[in-house]
């Protein structure tokens, strides 16, 4: 599918902007990002110690949920492409 061979590309790519995105940009990347491989929120909040982890957890759990895969595959594409065109590669 290209649209999935798209999206894989974009998060690779994502990875290799000459600035570090803002951690909400971040955030969103990672929420829809994972929208798109495991569809709505499925495990257990991190405890309050691992507060990288929660952010992740609850960044999910704010994803747009319900949205299928491919719509967050595409959601996914556009800000990845928003955050290359703004932080360059």
């Amino acid at each position: 599918r290209l649209e999935k061979a798209e999206f894989e590309q974009y998060a690779e790519n994502v990875k290799k902007v000459k600035t570090r995105p803002t951690d909400q940009e971040l955030l969103d990347l990672y929420g829809l990002y994972k929208q798109a491989i495991v569809g709505d929120i499925n495990t257990d909040k991190p405890g309050i110690t691992d507060l990288k982890g929660k952010a992740k957890w609850e960044s999910s759990l704010f994803s747009p949920t319900g949205m299928s895969n491919d719509d967050a595959m595409n959601a996914y594409i556009s800000l990845a492409k928003e955050a290359i065109e703004k932080y360059g590669m």
